[in-house]
């Protein structure tokens, strides 16, 4: 299969296990103990009926949003993700720039492979950062202050990794930071001389936003061991009302899920939430954000941006989640999958089919503006 060919996911999840080594491609594909959630999360979609209008006079649609202060051309937007130029060398510049000509907002993360400097100056599209609490408060303090100079608009705290999910793929695959060759390893390295080629006669592999801080040249580790090494199991509500208060700006909690927590965002000063469950990659067996959506969206609502991701596959799940009242969602294994198959093109050519998708669906529900969906085109 080429990428002309691809038409939905699963074509750039398919041609991207053709050109990725395994430990790459389970670390973008796999989920935490028995990967539940992680199905679970497109499954829910399919509980949830759309409900047409006919007879609309529907001709040019406007698909724009306003989320967290910024005005997005598509209701959807690049969800952080981090190691991104472990799966093309163009990593998170073919994601930027993927988003800049979509006109929407793309996330970098805290172990990002490329510096939130950069990537600010070559791409005028809005830029949120995702960050990982440390247990080293210098290290988040410099961290925040560094997004803050850079002109980040929008800051996401991640607070559902307070420790490593169990992804056992990742541990059958030998997937580690920094990258580490085991027997099988190399077996599937391989297999997959072009992914080789490439990752050598790139720039040295970096974590630019954490390498003033972190010496990562004392050895391999698990990804999941990174966190449970690193990350701050103790952080609580008075911290994230501290980087709230430090922020100044648009700041929302990224993997809130209770409509208790949703409210006590909104106490501290919180103006967006994103409902996810990291892709059922940490707690299997959690609920999904799209069935916990309604709720949240009926408890707060009115006082905070409601956003969610995991699961998005299609255009219909995207006006599923804006009929339930969600402002806009964000993709990940979407973009990431393309961006492995075929980097900066890949990426376009997917956000350009699930933009399609969208126009198409708002057509064929009779709506000219995402506006205008409600709970009256949604049923159970």
């Amino acid at each position: 299969m080429r990428l002309k060919h691809c038409c939905n996911f699963e074509d750039y999840r398919a041609l991207a296990r053709r050109r990725l080594p395994a430990p790459m491609f389970h670390y973008i594909d796999g989920g935490a103990d028995d990967e539940v959630t992680r199905r679970k999360n497109t499954e829910s979609f399919d509980d949830v009926d759309l409900v047409p209008n006919v007879l609309r006079g529907v001709g040019d649609v406007d698909m724009s949003v306003r989320v967290m202060g910024q005005k997005l051309s598509v209701p959807f937007y690049c969800s952080p993700t981090a190691l991104q130029r472990l799966f093309h060398p163009d990593g998170e510049h073919a994601v930027g720039a993927a988003a800049d000509a979509m006109g929407t907002m793309f996330g970098v993360s805290s172990l990002g492979t490329v510096s939130i400097e950069e990537l600010r100056r070559r791409y005028k599209t809005p830029q949120a950062y995702q960050f990982y609490f440390h247990k080293d408060r210098g290290i988040n303090r410099a961290m925040l202050e560094r997004a803050k100079t850079a002109g980040v608009e929008v800051m996401m705290l991640t607070v559902d990794t307070i420790t490593g999910g169990n992804r056992e793929r990742d541990l059958r695959a030998g997937f580690t930071i920094p990258l580490r060759l085991t027997f099988g390893g190399m077996m599937s390295f391989a297999l997959k001389p072009r992914w080789v080629f490439d990752y050598l006669r790139q720039e040295k592999f970096r974590l630019p936003q954490l390498e003033d801080h972190i010496d990562m040249s004392k050895g391999a580790i698990p990804a999941s061991a990174y966190a449970n090494t690193m990350f701050d199991p103790a952080m609580n509500w008075d911290d994230a009302a501290d980087m709230v208060a430090r922020w100044d700006g648009q700041f929302c909690l990224k993997g809130v899920m209770s409509v208790a927590d949703a409210k006590h965002a909104v106490d501290i000063g919180c103006t967006g939430i994103i409902l996810s469950n990291h892709g059922g990659r940490q707690l299997d067996g959690s609920r999904t954000a799209f069935d916990q959506l309604g709720e949240v969206v009926d408890a707060v609502g009115d006082d905070i941006d409601v956003m969610m991701d995991g699961g998005i596959r299609r255009g219909t799940h995207v006006l599923k989640a804006l009929a339930m009242g969600a402002k806009a969602v964000g993709i990940g294994r979407y973009y990431l999958f393309a961006l492995a198959a075929a980097g900066r093109e890949g990426v376009e050519h997917a956000l350009n089919t699930l933009k399609s998708e969208v126009e198409r669906d708002m057509k064929l529900m009779g709506v000219s503006s995402l506006s205008e969906l409600s709970r009256a085109n949604i049923a159970v």
